[in-house]
């Protein structure tokens, strides 16, 4: 069934379609990666997932939902090419980056707006953006992205004032981070402690992810002037180390930093993972992975096992639950939780939009997710790509 609806956001004003959709997935594993017509599926079957203990990080507030009344899923705007991150703006509008270096402002009207010096090569390109914790008073605007230096690849954050629909006062805030054409990262959030996060891939160098001298395969903490904190665990910009790729960042009301990341698909393998990061922790990358244990290494609280590829996306929490794009999977995946325990693991879509990357909750209470379908890994449809608005409170299971 498709109906059309009219969709008001803030300054947002857009025609979008709804659908209904749900799909039952295998378990992750127990440890000891114009608008398109979709379709519509039973829901989910509840699945149980692996749970390792893991450490805890200072509290945070996380907006609550009451009464949503949209359907369950909306298309908010098509035509993009490889949105990569979503940001709300204080007015309602979407900030979106494309992978080919371009900054969407959707609003009433769409702009795109050409950040400098992008070098978009393979997963490399405009990537991240945060919005500064003080963006109503000063526009600030953070994004990472890859760069050509020297015949290098290079990733680094950059920042703007972004105001009137237009960039200025350039400033690079972190760089030294090497590029290559996959495992480049490139997620940023600020934490509810007002510093940046940095999530960085071993560039294809799986070794590197060990040292915590280098700053790739790492979860990076900095201020919002790039400066280290005085609490980093190696008196340097790392946070965590021993990450192949990191993806998605998220902390739930107590503070916890909960992240996402590709574990070796390509190789034949899934082995993707969700972490709880502890500060100053090794992930183990590139000595265990799955239900790999070392002493001195962490394993993930869950991971797809070696059959099942999620290669996941964003992370996003939102009332006792998280919630993560699927790449390969082309599903949004679903992890209840008790505190640090998992209690619950359900997929959602799958197969019927492609492959999700961003996932971000709108100020409404909405979910917002971002096809990837023009990435060069999928076959994309010709209102590729799009942005997905997701009721949560109908995301359900029998």
């Amino acid at each position: 069934m498709k109906t059309i609806k009219i969709l008001t956001l803030g300054l947002l004003s857009l025609i979008v379609f709804a659908a209904c959709a749900g799909d039952p997935s295998p378990s992750p594993v127990i440890p000891t990666s114009e608008d398109p017509t979709p379709f519509l599926l039973s829901p989910a079957a509840p699945t149980q997932p692996a749970i390792t203990e893991s450490p805890q990080i200072p509290s945070a507030q996380v907006p609550t939902i009451t009464l949503l009344t949209g359907p369950l899923v909306e298309v908010v705007t098509s035509g993009l090419d490889t949105p990569w991150e979503i940001a709300f703006l204080p007015g309602g509008e979407l900030l979106v980056t494309e992978r080919s270096g371009n900054l969407v402002l959707i609003g009433r009207t769409t702009t795109r707006i050409r950040v400098p010096n992008v070098e978009q090569r393979g997963e490399g390109g405009l990537l991240g953006l945060a919005l500064d914790p003080d963006y109503p008073v000063n526009n600030r605007i953070y994004v990472y992205l890859t760069s050509l230096e020297n015949g290098q690849l290079v990733n680094r954050v950059e920042r703007y004032v972004f105001k009137n629909g237009a960039l200025s006062d350039r400033e690079v805030i972190f760089e030294g981070i090497l590029g290559a054409n996959n495992h480049d990262g490139g997620r940023i959030e600020f934490g509810p402690d007002g510093y940046l996060y940095i999530t960085t891939g071993d560039a294809q160098n799986p070794d590197i992810a060990q040292a915590v001298t280098s700053l790739q395969g790492k979860i990076l903490r900095v201020s919002s002037e790039g400066e280290v904190p005085e609490d980093n665990p190696f008196a340097s910009a790392v946070w965590s180390y021993g990450h192949r790729n990191p993806q998605g960042l998220a902390w739930d009301p107590e503070g916890r930093l909960w992240s996402t990341e590709h574990g070796p698909s390509g190789l034949g393998s899934g082995y993707d993972e969700l972490n709880l990061i502890t500060p100053g922790a090794n992930y183990g990358w590139p000595e265990i992975q799955g239900e790999e244990k070392l002493e001195g290494m962490v394993s993930p609280v869950i991971q797809s096992g070696g059959s099942v590829t999620w290669a996941p996306g964003d992370v996003e929490y939102l009332e006792g639950r998280l919630y993560f794009t699927g790449l390969r999977g082309s599903a949004l995946y679903v992890v209840s939780l008790d505190g640090e325990r998992v209690t619950g693991f359900n997929t959602f879509f799958s197969g019927e939009f492609g492959r999700l990357r961003a996932v971000r909750l709108g100020p409404d209470g909405y979910l917002y997710v971002s096809t990837s379908n023009r990435d060069g890994r999928a076959n994309p449809g010709v209102d590729d790509d799009l942005i997905l608005r997701v009721n949560p409170n109908l995301l359900i299971t029998p």
